[in-house]
């Protein structure tokens, strides 16, 4: 670990979250359960999507997608902070933290150019209904899954290829429990104020703009919604009610971690919690409770699960339970058959 003018840092220590072992263990054991959450929200709601065909349709096509995302931008960090908690050792390299950021803003780009394609797809369903099966097509869906991992890495690589050509020869602590562009650039051995302003315009200015962008656009779809006629209005708001709110987690975060003029540890560990944590397994709920398809879909899907894991029981324990009572009543015949013989 190098901390003089004249080595090079080859590791970064992490933050931990508590400096109490017993708060570790406590800490180790709730993120590990919420994550176990996330996979299995998120994944429940893909496999929903692909078994049931009512749900093939652009909206949960979508939704999907975001359930891919979200679970692959907890895992960029959940794992390492969980794993940290176990061992005590908070310590990553270099390269791995570089490989973290990457994902880290590939990951929340595609969300962000994704939150985007489904609002278009709301206001495509709720203002141009008749249009909405020719807009929102299979060759439609693609592209914008394809455009939002395009822009995805461009946003990643636009900030990256600064960043991995720092000089690093000084201080190595991060600051935090996750390795992310602000805390790093800090830590180089030159003058980053130009750079850290290139890191913020684009990830700070940019969440924000889109974020105003989408409530605007919500709030346009629901006054052009409310001239037709108040019953519309109430199923648009119910509709649009779960998109605005995931909206809101996943934007503020972003806002606050990259924007905010006045940063503090404890600050930044709540939000990047919110974000990696919170949203992700927030999201699948969202999404499901005020969703009345989702939930009927779910349940199909409960019920397949459900008839298949008893088939499996019963054709796996049945023949086990037979041989067993063979086993036992052919013992029993030996037995006896032994005494008679003896005797």
């Amino acid at each position: 670990m190098g901390t003089t003018n004249d080595s090079v840092v080859s590791e970064f220590v992490l933050i931990g979250l508590s400096n109490s072992w017993e708060m570790h263990r406590f800490l180790f054991w709730f993120f590990a359960m919420f994550y176990m959450g996330i996979i299995l929200g998120n994944l429940f709601i893909v496999f929903t999507v692909i078994i049931d065909s009512h749900l093939h349709t652009p909206m949960y096509f979508l939704l999907a997608n975001l359930s891919l995302l979200d679970l692959g931008l907890s895992s960029t960090t959940v794992p390492k902070m969980i794993s940290d908690l176990f061992t005590d050792c908070n310590i990553i390299s270099f390269p791995k933290c570089m490989i973290q950021i990457f994902f880290i803003h590939v990951m929340g780009g595609v969300e962000m150019v994704l939150l985007i394609a489904m609002a278009y797809d709301r206001y495509t369903a709720i203002c141009k209904p008749l249009h909405y099966l020719t807009t929102m097509n299979p060759k439609m869906c693609m592209l914008l899954i394809m455009a939002a991992w395009i822009i995805g890495v461009i946003h990643a690589v636009s900030q990256f290829v600064f960043v991995i050509n720092l000089p690093f020869c000084g201080p190595n602590n991060v600051g935090s429990f996750y390795c992310d562009f602000p805390r790093v650039i800090k830590l180089a051995c030159m003058d980053t104020y130009r750079l850290e302003f290139v890191v913020t315009a684009n990830s700070g200015f940019i969440s924000m703009g889109t974020f105003f962008f989408l409530i605007v656009s919500y709030i346009f779809i629901l006054i052009t919604v409310r001239q037709h006629s108040s019953k519309d209005l109430s199923k648009a708001f119910i509709t649009l009610s779960a998109h605005i709110t995931v909206v809101v987690l996943f934007f503020t975060p972003c806002m606050f971690l990259y924007v905010w003029p006045f940063p503090t540890k404890s600050m930044d560990t709540f939000f990047a919690i919110v974000d990696f944590v919170i949203t992700p397994v927030l999201n699948p709920a969202i999404y499901t409770l005020r969703n009345r398809d989702m939930k009927v879909a779910m349940r199909r899907l409960s019920r397949k699960v459900f008839i298949i894991f008893h088939n499996f029981i019963f054709y796996i324990t049945y023949p086990l339970l037979a041989s067993s009572v063979l086993l036992v009543i052919i013992s029993n015949l030996f037995f006896i058959s032994v005494i008679a013989f003896l005797f």
